[in-house]
């Protein structure tokens, strides 16, 4: 799993009606908390902050490193995903990949 890290980019995996974001958009972190909570800004087009939360790890995955530089791989994205599902989940998500292969 990546660590999430001062201004790396992430993407929500919940919706947060109260800040008017759902599942997809992507903020910044600015802020790294040490009870593990991370303070991510979303922006608009102009660079506007339109909203700060306050999440957990669960709560995104992150999509581009600004250690590195660089945006991460598909299968590293689908992977964070999969490492925040339950087993019971994991499994159901193994089949439909299955499926998928079945049918391509």
């Amino acid at each position: 799993m990546i660590k999430p890290e001062l201004f790396d980019i992430v993407e929500l995996l919940i919706n947060l009606p109260e800040a008017q974001q759902v599942i997809g958009n992507q903020g910044t972190i600015v802020e790294c908390f040490d009870d593990g909570k991370y303070e991510v800004e979303f922006s608009n087009e102009e660079g506007e902050t339109i909203a700060l939360s306050t999440l957990s790890e669960k709560e995104f995955i992150v999509v581009w490193q600004a250690k590195t530089k660089t945006w991460l791989s598909v299968s590293e994205r689908l992977n964070a995903v999969i490492n925040n599902l339950s087993e019971n989940k994991q499994q159901e998500l193994l089949n439909f990949a299955r499926f998928l292969h079945q049918v391509s």
